[in-house]
């Protein structure tokens, strides 16, 4: 309706022409803070539902604020488009957006889904000693786009989940035991029932090693300078390198102790005919 001059200064006239004005303004007010709070609402709701049986509560809060995010994008469309303006372009803008920010965003994009995989089916949790992407250490947070270690050498790694869930994991947490397993290797001159009774001996010691399954001692390898034994037996998963490390430190004093010869690479050289090469030069 268009306002003429004499039309504003009537004032029935004026109230009759602004009067579709307010209610619109009502209205777009009314379904935003309306739809605001029902989605809210709706979204707290679901969120303490999925709680109640168990779901990640990481996974559960992010995904409730992308779904508020969304619906509250709609809502105010709505109420926009209540007031009269044309949201065919907006949101035609809207995507195209999206779009673009999706393209230039791809590597983010991956890790974000890689993340909402790691948080679903969890191959590890905080506080378990990992190694991912090639990196050891343990794991301190699990975010939505990385995961932070703390390295052996007490330093913070960010690793992008993209590179995490695209390679091999191994959770050195998650079981309970675990096999140490040592390479012993002695002379071909020293008494080999000798030294593998001493191995046996030394693991028949060691109280942290579980009796099921039984320690073993094996021969594996006859090689260029040593007969190597694989010494092998399990422990609790917390005490695996103070078991490995002292052991290794009593096969060592034990062979010196016995005079069991831990060989080292070395070669040879036998020269044949060395009187006529003599003479020759």
């Amino acid at each position: 309706m268009s306002l003429t001059l004499e039309k504003l200064t009537d004032p029935v006239a004026l109230t009759e022409a602004a009067l579709p004005l307010v209610f619109n303004v009502i209205a777009a007010l009314l379904i935003f803070f309306i739809g605001k709070w029902v989605a809210r609402k709706v979204i707290d709701l679901v969120k303490a539902t999925a709680l109640k049986r168990n779901a990640d509560p990481t996974l559960v809060g992010f995904l409730g604020n992308v779904a508020y995010g969304i619906v509250l994008a709609v809502i105010l469309i709505s109420a926009v488009g209540r007031l009269g303006v044309d949201t065919t372009s907006a949101a035609a803008v809207l995507g195209g957006a999206a779009l673009a920010i999706g393209l230039a965003l791809q590597g983010q994009l991956a890790s974000f889904a890689a993340g909402v995989m790691i948080i679903m089916f969890r191959p590890f949790r905080t506080g378990d000693f990992v190694q991912v992407a090639g990196t050891m250490g343990t794991v301190e947070d699990i975010k939505i786009v990385a995961t932070v270690l703390k390295s052996l050498d007490n330093q913070e790694l960010t690793i992008p989940n993209a590179q995490v869930w695209g390679n091999i994991i191994t959770n050195y947490s998650v079981r309970p035991t675990r096999r140490v397993d040592i390479l012993a290797s002695i002379a071909y001159s020293a008494d080999l029932r000798r030294a593998k009774q001493l191995l046996v001996d030394i693991l028949a010691e060691e109280s942290r090693l579980l009796e099921d399954p039984a320690p073993t001692v094996v021969v594996t390898n006859l090689g260029d300078n040593s007969v190597d034994f694989a010494v092998r037996g399990f422990c609790s998963t917390a005490e695996w390198w103070a078991v490995r490390c002292d052991l290794i430190e009593r096969i060592k004093l034990r062979f010196d102790d016995e005079g069991i010869e831990i060989p080292f690479p070395q070669m040879d050289v036998h020269v044949r005919d060395m009187v006529e090469a003599t003479r020759a030069a």
